[in-house]
């Protein structure tokens, strides 16, 4: 429930939230940087705008003092410009990461493999499976 958005929860799931914030303060602190976080991440925003919105909502959260945020600052600081590529004509590297995770699974299921039929024959219900299935 906590990585939706807050509208798009029932009353009885608000309700639910709200009581896990009575029991976990940090967490509720934490909870507006993220959807903050997360409302920056529109693809109709432009590298500009999503550039100073980052730079603002690092400065909220250093003076926060909250901690849980500091890999993804970290990331941020050192992959900026990767970063930001998305906000421009939405340039990504989403493709090659599902490319590369596809590979890596087939990698791991068919370890031992010796037989090329075999292992064409695993590549092919990886890759076209899911639409064959669907």
């Amino acid at each position: 429930m906590l990585r939706r958005e807050w509208r798009s929860l029932n009353p009885d799931q608000q309700g639910k939230i709200v009581k896990l914030f009575e029991q976990t303060p940090t967490l509720a602190s934490a909870y507006v940087p993220h959807t903050l976080l997360t409302a920056i991440v529109d693809p109709t925003l432009d590298r500009a705008t999503a550039q100073s919105r980052l730079h603002l909502w690092v400065k909220q959260v250093k003076a926060s003092g909250l901690h849980c945020f500091d890999k993804w600052r970290h990331t941020l600081h050192h992959g900026q410009d990767g970063i930001l590529n998305d906000f421009e004509d939405g340039h990504n590297s989403g493709f090659i990461e599902g490319l590369n995770n596809k590979l890596k699974r087939l990698k791991r299921r068919c370890f031992g493999l010796d037989d090329p039929t075999e292992l064409f024959r695993r590549l092919r219900l990886d890759i076209e499976g899911p639409r064959l299935w669907a």
